[in-house]
């Protein structure tokens, strides 16, 4: 094995246990491993491309907060283990997400912790890419999209107007039998959990149902655009078992307004529960601030 190889395995471990016991310049390590700059230079390239250390503005070197299981100490709840690996990852990157931390996913210890190649993880890591949320970095890797509380603030208020723009370009539609049918079956679909149930059954659809009614381009391109991310934080949060309870609710509430044709009472519902039904993200957002 080459020096410079030697050495950057030796850092890399170091840094991936938080435990760097040598100071990142060049002088220091290069005292430290008693050789020249050159391996250093070549360890320290590696590195780079790994995604464990960064180079600042002022060309001083950083470590990269990296991938661990479970850092987030604020969960509200917890979520069950699942036997899909690409679902374990998307619930753990979702919690580092909620963390607020920019934080690297190394490939080597996830793929090693969910028994996965590094080609099959890479394949789940771009489909999360592709859903917003995890960014890819060309020579540094995989970053989690940390979630901020002042971002979905302003998708939700974006969020608003669009929806309930939907709403009224759908209401010549939202008249028929179809339509009928189609909006009780999703009323069905939202059940609260009775005594023999541990989990209320929700269903988010009606969102979507309102959009594919208006047909509108430009309200379709916004969601496809900033509505993924979201919608994972929203589906996770959704497994919160009086977030899920009150969406019920509100749907039900929704609903029976829109099958009245009682489109103002509609709207005012459907603002009511576009703003108010993320209690678990913002109480996270609120144990962040104070950590």
């Amino acid at each position: 094995m080459k020096l410079s190889s030697r050495i950057q395995n030796d850092l890399g471990s170091q840094l991936m246990n938080n435990s760097l016991s040598v100071p990142l310049t060049m002088d220091g390590l290069s005292q430290h491993y008693g050789v020249s700059y050159t391996p250093i230079r070549q360890a320290l390239d590696g590195l780079i491309e790994d995604g464990l250390i960064r180079k600042k503005e002022n060309g001083r070197l950083e470590p990269i907060e990296i991938f661990k299981p479970y850092p987030y100490d604020g969960r509200s709840f917890e979520i069950e283990d699942s036997p899909d690996p690409s679902i374990a990852i998307t619930r753990e990157l979702i919690e580092l997400s909620l963390s607020g931390k920019e934080i690297f996913v190394r490939e080597e210890i996830t793929a090693r912790k969910h028994g996965l190649s590094r080609s099959s993880l890479r394949q789940i890591l771009q489909r999360l890419a592709g859903e917003g949320l995890v960014l890819h970095l060309p020579r540094r890797g995989w970053q989690v999209k940390p979630f901020r509380q002042m971002e979905m603030d302003a998708f939700i208020e974006i969020r608003e107007v669009m929806e309930l723009k939907a709403l009224e370009l759908a209401k010549g539609k939202l008249t028929t039998p179809e339509s009928h049918l189609k909006l009780m079956k999703i009323r069905d679909n939202n059940q609260l959990p009775e005594e023999n149930k541990e989990r209320a059954q929700i269903d988010n659809s009606l969102h979507a149902y309102l959009i594919d009614l208006a047909d509108n381009p430009y309200i379709n391109d916004f969601f496809d655009r900033h509505g993924n991310f979201f919608n994972i934080l929203f589906e996770w949060e959704g497994e919160n078992d009086n977030a899920a309870n009150e969406a019920i609710i509100q749907h039900h509430e929704i609903i029976d307004a829109l099958l009245a044709k009682n489109w103002a009472l509609a709207k005012k519902r459907l603002s009511h529960h576009l703003h108010y039904n993320h209690p678990v993200l913002s109480n996270l957002n609120k144990q962040n601030h104070r950590s």
